[in-house]
């Protein structure tokens, strides 16, 4: 057994496509029309196929229920905020915020109301919390890891 990859069921492909490119960059690597994967092996797959695949009416399916994600790290997480605050209708789940462990994250909705996050590269954080002057030592300790993480984040 071996994990594949995630689908996430989409109400408008072309529109899908689209913000994955403009927000996230990511790149169409195949094109099946009613299913379509990207770079990272993120599969869209239209509502209407999906709903015959799993026996249900359309208005069976129901978007917008916030307890999943799609996750990703930003090395140039200053850079890409300024990119998404210069483009329209980025739906927020909410603004920037810094978790206890000192990662930045933002999250904010696809189209069809998917849960995004797009969080500063945790090595990056490590890196930020060491060139402020932190040892190893309160670098593990400020996140909250083991010393050996800070350190596999400095490979």
């Amino acid at each position: 057994m071996k994990f594949s990859n995630p689908l996430i069921v989409v109400s408008n492909m072309e529109k899908s496509k689209q913000f994955y490119h403009r927000i996230l960059g990511l790149d169409v690597v195949v094109d099946f029309g009613a299913n379509v994967t990207l770079t990272y092996g993120i599969t869209l797959q239209t509502k209407d196929t999906w709903s015959s695949f799993i026996n249900k009416q359309e208005n069976e399916l129901v978007f917008g229920g916030n307890v999943a994600e799609l996750y990703f790290e930003e090395d140039d997480f200053d850079s890409f905020i300024k990119k998404i605050n210069n483009m329209p209708n980025i739906n927020y789940v909410h603004p920037i915020i810094e978790h206890s462990w000192g990662q930045r994250v933002v999250r904010f909705y696809d189209p069809d109301k998917h849960i995004i996050e797009v969080g500063e590269n945790i090595a990056i954080v490590v890196k930020r919390f060491l060139n402020s002057g932190l040892s190893i030592e309160e670098t593990a300790t400020r996140m909250d890891v083991p010393i050996d993480f800070v350190n596999s984040c400095l490979k």
